[in-house]
C-alpha cells in the first residue's frame, strides 16, 4: 500500500473479540472506521487459537439458568452463536459458559463486519508503529502505507501501542504470568462422557509415568466440539526456551510454544489411538494459527482495577461493563485455580480502565485494559472483552465526532 495517507475517524488495532466489538460499535455510531488485523480472520483467541468457549458472558449465581451479564454486543454474539451451533450455555462447576466453534465464529464475524457500510476490514495487515499528531494518530504499516485516524483503539491484546510509545504499561513477573494454552482439533469417534474422559485421563497418566509421553502432556484434556467425530484437545504450556523465562512477547519463546504444542498433541493422540478402541484411527485434524496467550503487557490507565476490587465486587460511577468471571489463575501448567468474588458479586469495570493515563484520543479494550495481574485473570476472557470493546468503540466514536 502506498500513495496518499488514508484518513478515518476511528482505527482499531486487533480484530479479536474486543476489536471486533469496538470496530462494529464505532461504525454503528456513524464513525468511518478501519479494523486492522494481522491474521486472516477476526475472533482472536476464539479463532486463531481455537479457544472454544465464551467465558464471562454470564453472571455468577447459585441458581440454575444462565443470565447475561452485559447486554448489547454480548447478547448479539450469544444469539448468533447459539443459532450457529445449536448449543446453549453449559454449566461447569460454579460457572456458565457458552460453547463456541472457531469455524462458526470466523463466519459470524465476517458477516457482522461486512454488514457495516462505514467499516473497512483489513486482514493480513501488520501495524509497525503509531505516532501522536495534533488531532489524532498516524499509523505506519508493514507494507509501507500510512493511515491517519482521529481516535485510536488498542485491542491488540499485547498493548502494542504502549510498546511503540515506550511506556505506560505493566507486565507481571515472568514466574507468575498466566501460562498459555495450546488447543488443537482431533478427528476421532470417541465418546467423551464422564467415563470416556476418565479413561482418557488414565491412559495419559500411564503414558507419562512410563515415559511414553513428554512431561508437557501433564494436564492435557479433551472436550467434544459439538460436531460428530470431532473433539478439541487443550494443554497448558510452561513457555520459555532452553531454560529461559516465559516471555509472551519474544518470538523465540512463542516458537518454542508452537513446536512443543504440536509435538505434545501428536504424541498424545497417537498414544490414545494405540491403546483405546474408541480412539483407533484418531488423528490431529487441525492446528491453531497460534498458541493461546492469556497475559502479556497491560496498559496503565486512569484507574488500575485490582484483584481486591474484583474479589469485593466493587462498583464505580463510571463503570461500563461487569466482570463476572472468577479470577482464573494459571500461573503454572498444572491447571487453574479459581478465586470467586464474595457472594458471587460482579465487579464493575470503570471507563477509566479503558483510558490510558495522559494520552488523548486513545482507548484500549480486551485483555490489555488497565488492571493488575490478579484482576486481569478475570477480565481477560472473551465475554468481558466483547463488553470492553463495545465501550471503547462507542467512546472512540464520540471523540472522533467532537
Amino acid at each position: 500500500m502506498s500513495g496518499a495517507v488514508r484518513r478515518f475517524d476511528v482505527a482499531v488495532i486487533g480484530g479479536g473479540s474486543a476489536g471486533l466489538a469496538a470496530s462494529i460499535t464505532a461504525a454503528r455510531q456513524g464513525a468511518r472506521t478501519v479494523l486492522l488485523e494481522r491474521q486472516g480472520s477476526a475472533g482472536g483467541m476464539g479463532t486463531a487459537a481455537l479457544v472454544h468457549s465464551f467465558c464471562g458472558l454470564y453472571l455468577l449465581r447459585q441458581e440454575p439458568g444462565a443470565v447475561l451479564a452485559n447486554p448489547g454486543f454480548c447478547g448479539e454474539i450469544e444469539r448468533r452463536m447459539i443459532e450457529a451451533t445449536g448449543m446453549g450455555p453449559q454449566r461447569f462447576g460454579r460457572v456458565d459458559v457458552l460453547p463456541q466453534h472457531p469455524v462458526e465464529f470466523a463466519r459470524i464475524a465476517d458477516g457482522m463486519l461486512a454488514a457495516e457500510s462505514g467499516l473497512e476490514t483489513r486482514f493480513h495487515t501488520v501495524v509497525t508503529g503509531v505516532e501522536r499528531e495534533a488531532d489524532g494518530w498516524r499509523i505506519d504499516l508493514a507494507d509501507g502505507g500510512r493511515m491517519f485516524c482521529k481516535a485510536l483503539v488498542d485491542a491488540s491484546g499485547d498493548a502494542v501501542v504502549a510498546g511503540w510509545l515506550g511506556g505506560g504499561f505493566a507486565v507481571a513477573p515472568a514466574a507468575v504470568l498466566q501460562r498459555p494454552a495450546y488447543v488443537f482439533g482431533v478427528r476421532c469417534g470417541a465418546v467423551l462422557d464422564d467415563a470416556g474422559r476418565l479413561r482418557v485421563s488414565g491412559l495419559l497418566v500411564e503414558g507419562l509415568r512410563a515415559g511414553a509421553l513428554p512431561s508437557a502432556a501433564m494436564g492435557l484434556s479433551f472436550r467434544a466440539s459439538g460436531r460428530p467425530g470431532e473433539v478439541f484437545g487443550s494443554v497448558d504450556l510452561t513457555g520459555g526456551v532452553d531454560g529461559a523465562e516465559f516471555d509472551p512477547l519474544d518470538p523465540a519463546c512463542l516458537t518454542a510454544l508452537e513446536t512443543t504444542g504440536r509435538r505434545v498433541a501428536h504424541e498424545a493422540v497417537r498414544h490414545l489411538a494405540e491403546r483405546d478402541p474408541e480412539w483407533m484411527g484418531a488423528y490431529v485434524s487441525h492446528w491453531p494459527a497460534r498458541a493461546g496467550i492469556r497475559e502479556s503487557r497491560r496498559w496503565i490507565g486512569e484507574h488500575v482495577l485490582t484483584g481486591d476490587e474484583v474479589t469485593a465486587g466493587a462498583t464505580f460511577e463510571d463503570q461500563i461493563a461487569l466482570a463476572t468471571w472468577p479470577m482464573e489463575m494459571r500461573e503454572t501448567a498444572r491447571g487453574p485455580k479459581l478465586r470467586f468474588p464474595v457472594d458471587d458479586r460482579p465487579c464493575g469495570i470503570p471507563l477509566r480502565c479503558l483510558k490510558p493515563a495522559g494520552l488523548e484520543r486513545l482507548w484500549v479494550a480486551g485483555r490489555c485494559i488497565s488492571t493488575d495481574h490478579e484482576a486481569q485473570a478475570s477480565t481477560r476472557v472473551m465475554g468481558t472483552c466483547f463488553a470492553t470493546g463495545e465501550a471503547a468503540g462507542r467512546e472512540a466514536a464520540k471523540v472522533a465526532d467532537a
